[in-house]
């Protein structure tokens, strides 16, 4: 397949216009590149970096089948492609000069861009976590439920939603989220975070969830500091989240899991989510 079939642009509204149809006929599979436009377009393209985010689709007979983004400086973030596919975006992106970091994609998709792009640039790809997407089945209280209530996330919380983002970020080796106040309220603003407090009133753990696009709600971060683990409390955030997410009205609930983390794929099984695909990261070094 000849690499000019991908469609590149900086300009986020076009790429929307193109390859919104496309996106909203998956909503579970492509919920990360739903929501990141989404935040993307309600507040401003510099939200999950410092360079300019590039977008990209194919097409092909007049129908877009597969599309791309990154926001600088993180990895590709591509739907599912085929082997050739995934090389002539790989010959595309090199040949434009691009320099990637990494790509994140589903498993198959993943392997077959970092093999295509290895043979291209020369750079070596680096596995770097496997994940599995989860989606909410028949939500499920876990028991015991801890002591202890959920609350949404209000104003007055902003400087522990920072401190925890910051923690979840470095726990599984992610770039920290901006500190500025317009980028750090813009990102508390696209989501709702629902805590758990313990009697006291003190919160010990937290779910966010993204806004709904296209029917579909991710849950994600979700965090308990260290100390407090192996109480429960993630898991009872991450059910409230969920459930206020169905009545909000979502049709579909997802969230991602470290495969390596035996623990919270168990709890999410337990709390009702069943697998719907498996993913990648790649590094390139």
């Amino acid at each position: 397949m000849p690499p000019d079939h991908w469609h590149l642009t900086e300009d986020l509204d076009d790429f929307l216009v193109r390859a919104g149809e496309f996106l909203r006929s998956r909503p579970a599979l492509h919920t990360v590149p739903l929501t990141v436009t989404e935040t993307l377009r309600a507040h401003g393209q510099d939200m999950y970096g410092t360079g300019t985010p590039v977008f990209g689709l194919l097409e092909r007979a007049g129908e877009v089948r597969a599309a791309f983004f990154r926001t600088p400086p993180h990895r590709l973030n591509v739907t599912p492609l085929t082997g050739e596919e995934a090389d002539s975006l790989a010959a595309r992106l090199a040949g434009l000069g691009h320099a990637l970091p990494g790509i994140n994609a589903e498993h198959g998709t993943a392997a077959a861009f970092a093999g295509a792009w290895r043979r291209h640039t020369g750079t070596t790809p680096v596995l770097g976590e496997r994940q599995r997407l989860y989606r909410l089945g028949t939500p499920t209280v876990p028991r015991p439920v801890p002591p202890g209530r959920s609350r949404v996330a209000d104003d007055g919380d902003e400087e522990l939603l920072g401190r925890w983002t910051r923690e979840f970020a470095a726990a599984v080796g992610e770039a920290p989220p901006p500190r500025t106040p317009s980028r750090v309220r813009g990102r508390f603003a696209h989501k709702r975070f629902t805590f758990w407090e313990e009697p006291g009133g003190s919160p010990v753990a937290m779910a966010g969830t993204t806004r709904m696009v296209a029917g579909q709600v991710r849950v994600a971060p979700v965090y308990t500091p260290a100390h407090l683990r192996g109480r429960g409390y993630a898991g009872a955030a991450t059910v409230e989240a969920g459930r206020a997410a169905l009545a909000a009205g979502a049709r579909e609930v997802v969230l991602f899991a470290d495969l390596a983390n035996p623990t919270s794929n168990g709890l999410y099984r337990r709390i009702g989510y069943v697998p719907v695909s498996d993913f990648a990261l790649w590094d390139f070094r």
